[in-house]
């Protein structure tokens, strides 16, 4: 298991793998502006990798983008791919190349990748990489999908369930990564944890003050992440975060991982972001779940 950390780490781990693939490359794109991929991509392919791109139908306001990315890729040799439409938003993203599996908290674009604060997992686990696979060919054909592995997070099937199970395990401490916390339930359960005497701390904001939980405000880049860092122990990483949205209706797409190795870096990372946050605390007014829909908060 491998850790990238944005924007230390920029492209270069997910271009050294396309470069190197040998058999197959499986991307799901919701934002894409990195031609230097594009082109890696079609590279690829001319030298005999089969290439499949899943495209959201819509990334709220960007469809222009995306459907001229397709028949370039097309052109190219790609096997492009649309959504569906059952779901508001097809906001995961992921890529498998060969026996190699990335699940991102970034998009293909520059602003996400070389000025947020964002992570990415890479693993070779065979039953990640199968169970990811799986996810793919449900969503390119159509069909509907169901979950076997409890560390593969995704959206509307099992997020909730899962980020829940993290939390709840959280003896010591937990550091979120979030740029909205409001599902009510889990504002309920940070609060028990808080009651509890699990130190909770926030880089990014919650919709209702919980006594004991303090959040505070990124100051030196945007934030682009979704994560949570239990017991220096286990973490996670995603697309979706602790909004209602997020987890019961769109496709988001995470990974948990219990593996101290990568949480004490990510914890080190949010340290280090803590110490230049603006302010002790920042909350946000009390907002009805109903009102944190929008594209702003969940690109």
């Amino acid at each position: 298991m491998k850790l990238i950390v944005q924007p230390d780490d920029g492209l270069g781990p997910l271009m050294k793998a396309v470069q190197h693939a040998k058999t197959s490359i499986d991307l799901v794109v919701f934002r894409f502006d990195r031609v230097d991929l594009e082109k890696a991509l079609a590279a690829a392919v001319a030298r005999g990798v089969v290439v499949r791109v899943l495209i959201a139908y819509t990334n709220g306001g960007g469809e222009k983008l995306l459907r001229k990315l397709e028949p370039r890729l097309l052109q190219a040799g790609v096997t492009v791919t649309r959504t569906a439409d059952d779901l508001p938003r097809y906001h995961g993203k992921m890529t498998i190349i060969d026996d190699e599996l990335f699940v991102l908290g970034f998009n293909f674009t520059r602003q996400d990748i070389e000025r947020s604060r964002s992570f990415g997992l890479i693993t070779h686990d065979k039953k990640l990489v199968k169970e990811a696979a799986s996810l793919f060919e449900a969503d390119s054909t159509r069909q509907p999908y169901s979950s076997t592995h409890d560390r593969f997070v995704v959206s509307p099937e099992t997020s909730r369930e899962r980020l829940t199970g993290v939390i709840e395990k959280a003896r010591k401490q937990l550091l979120i990564y979030n740029d909205n916390v409001s599902d009510k339930l889990m504002l309920r359960l940070l609060r028990e944890r808080a009651d509890a005497g699990v130190e909770i701390r926030v880089i990014g904001k919650l919709a209702k003050h919980i006594p004991g939980v303090s959040a505070r405000k990124l100051s030196d880049m945007r934030l682009h992440v979704r994560a949570l860092i239990s017991d220096g122990t286990t973490a996670f990483v995603g697309s979706q975060g602790l909004r209602k949205p997020e987890m019961d209706e769109r496709r988001e797409i995470g990974l948990i991982v219990k593996d101290a190795r990568i949480a004490k870096k990510m914890h080190a990372v949010f340290e280090a972001d803590w110490a230049l946050t603006k302010g002790p605390k920042t909350q946000a007014d009390d907002e009805d779940d109903s009102d944190l829909t929008g594209e702003a908060a969940a690109g």
